[in-house]
């Protein structure tokens, strides 16, 4: 059945020795963890230190500083409601309260500013000074900043305020995502690591040819083969 026995295998070979490297690679051999682990943190170290726009929004916020603004910020339950309300409270607002509803009226640039603040404390990884500042675990915090920007966004649309909406978009997509997903990961400049990356990005490749080949030398070697 095997038309080609020295191509079959090779590829034999092939695929075996690929699927050998796959376990040395799964298993926690670099600096106690597998390759996809240790590259997955080292790639989002690399993202991390070029996203930090928070900077920018607080700049664009506080260009608002003295504008009132109403807007209604809509909590997933309860306790969100109750958490976002005290929160808001603190940075000097006024909140009605209406089940899951809440109306928050203030000053458009000092509550942006306050809530890339405690971005600004995340995206450090200084979640400490955020329990200290709410009395609620850090990411909580974070969390309903994202949604009372999401859902006063939403609000200020529905009001035909464009241009509010707007830059509460960019302090929730520049300020508060980043800041939460970045949360306890050590940025790092892709200088410090370019050797390891271009390694990495050409063993990708390599790996996948390994494979490939494998695969091909193998149907070839049963006689299989594509023809037009």
């Amino acid at each position: 059945m095997i038309a080609n026995k020295k191509e079959f295998s090779l590829g034999l070979v092939l695929f075996i020795g690929f699927w050998g490297v796959f376990v040395v690679l799964m298993s926690p051999v670099f600096a106690g963890t597998n390759l996809l682990d240790y590259m997955d943190n080292l790639y989002n170290s690399i993202s991390k230190n070029s996203a930090y726009y928070i900077p920018g929004a607080q700049e664009r916020a506080g260009a608002y500083q003295g504008r009132e603004i109403t807007f209604a910020v809509a909590a997933k339950d309860q306790n969100q409601a109750l958490r976002t309300a005290k929160n808001f409270e603190m940075l000097g607002a006024r909140v009605e309260q209406e089940g899951t509803t809440l109306q928050v009226t203030g000053d458009m640039g000092r509550l942006l500013v306050g809530i890339l603040e405690d971005a600004d404390r995340m995206y450090h990884n200084d979640g400490a000074a955020i329990v200290a500042k709410y009395g609620i675990h850090e990411r909580l915090v974070v969390y309903d900043w994202w949604n009372a920007l999401k859902t006063g966004q939403d609000d200020l649309n529905r009001q035909h305020k464009f241009a509010e909406a707007k830059v509460f978009y960019d302090a929730m997509t520049r300020g508060v995502e980043p800041a939460y997903n970045y949360y306890q990961i050590e940025a790092e400049p892709i200088r410090n690591k370019a050797g390891t990356v271009v390694l990495s990005l050409a063993g990708y490749v390599f790996y996948t040819l390994w494979f490939g080949f494998a695969i091909l030398f193998m149907f070839e070697g049963w006689g299989i083969k594509l023809e037009h």
